[in-house]
């Protein structure tokens, strides 16, 4: 009997899809404050499932060099690159330069120039923003120490450039609209709670591509079916961790009971706020979002966006039975329209 909440709300997948003695759900919890960027996750999907060769492209986005989750990438480990904010920086001049130079070094440089800008020789009169880095005197940015970049003095004396690294991946969503709209059922719900594609029955439709809230799914070129990650299903069945998880050197990907992961999230969260990082927040873990809570959910450090995912996700199919509900009204109206025509023109 399919559960109330089988479309939409909180729900155990695994039983509402017919499986009578299944295990705990499991699922993936990503922390992102502890990635390093080393795509070893990539690396063993691709080995372990025999995912074709990507990633040799030069996008010019940082050290990403797969871009997205496609079809030959069912890992993809982004490199965000962000400034410190614009208010520590040195602000600009509102005009021109005026006045001596910042320091003797640069005042010598200033010698050679046609104004006493305080800007090294060359450089145009009239030209702030060229000017201000010098005239702000030189910026000591710390000795070189064994641990990473405010760990031993806090957050406030990080310096002005950060990466954010996230190993992105299939959610496996408690409400699947790409199972939903699957006409085939190439796309089924496992004993484990995750969700899988059958490539020897995917005809290639394209409807779970286009329904999926993430933007996951994708056809591969020259085959035309669909591809995305399977939790490793094979290992599951066999109680192995996925791959993924089984390489990362840092535990960035933890695998387990979601149950048990986002306890164990709950926890780290707060620890980041107690070491003041007090933007770390977790995305997908709630069972009451639009999709149900993901099996695959995250740590991040900054919001939802920044990182590439919808700030709320909500399942397509959701509204289905209303859908369905008001196209049935307006087939009975229609066809009471022409009855009472019909019978109103014989009369």
């Amino acid at each position: 009997m399919p559960d109330a909440n089988s479309l939409y709300g909180p729900l155990d997948p695994a039983p509402d899809a017919g499986w009578t003695a299944a295990g705990p759900r499991v699922g993936f919890f990503t922390d992102t404050s502890v990635c390093i960027g080393c795509k070893a996750c990539e690396v063993a999907c691709k080995e372990w499932n025999g995912v074709p060769d990507s990633g040799f492209d030069l996008l010019g986005m940082s050290y990403d060099n797969t871009g997205a989750l496609t079809a030959n990438s069912w890992r993809h480990v982004a490199f965000i690159e962000q400034p410190r904010p614009a208010g520590h920086r040195t602000a600009p001049f509102a005009a021109n330069p005026t006045g001596p130079a910042a320091s003797p070094t640069s005042a010598a440089s200033a010698a050679g120039a046609a104004n006493d800008t305080g800007t090294a020789p060359g450089v145009p009169p009239g030209q702030p923003e060229a000017a201000a880095p010098m005239a702000a005197g030189p910026e000591f940015l710390g000795m070189p120490g064994p641990q990473p970049p405010g760990r031993a003095t806090g957050a406030e004396s990080r310096t002005d450039f950060r990466w954010l690294m996230m190993s992105d991946v299939c959610k496996h969503c408690t409400h699947a609209a790409c199972l939903d709209v699957c006409p085939t059922g190439a796309l089924f719900r496992t004993e484990f709670g995750t969700v899988v594609v059958q490539e020897d029955i995917c005809n290639g439709c394209g409807y779970c591509i286009s329904a999926c809230p993430y933007g996951v799914i994708d056809q591969r070129k020259g085959d035309g079916r669909a591809w995305k990650c399977t939790l490793c299903y094979d290992r599951l069945g066999a109680g192995l961790t996925p791959a993924c998880a089984q390489a990362c050197p840092t535990e960035s990907i933890q695998f387990g009971p979601l149950d048990e992961l986002r306890e164990r999230a709950a926890q780290r969260v707060a620890t980041l706020h107690e070491r003041g990082v007090a933007e770390a927040r977790l995305y997908g873990h709630d069972p009451t979002d639009g999709v149900g809570g993901d099996g695959a959910f995250f740590l991040l450090l900054d919001e939802p966006e920044v990182y590439g995912l919808p700030p709320d996700p909500v399942v397509t199919t959701r509204d289905l039975p209303k859908m369905w509900k008001r196209a049935g009204l307006a087939a009975l109206a229609m066809a009471a329209a022409a009855v009472a025509a019909f019978v109103g023109g014989s009369s």
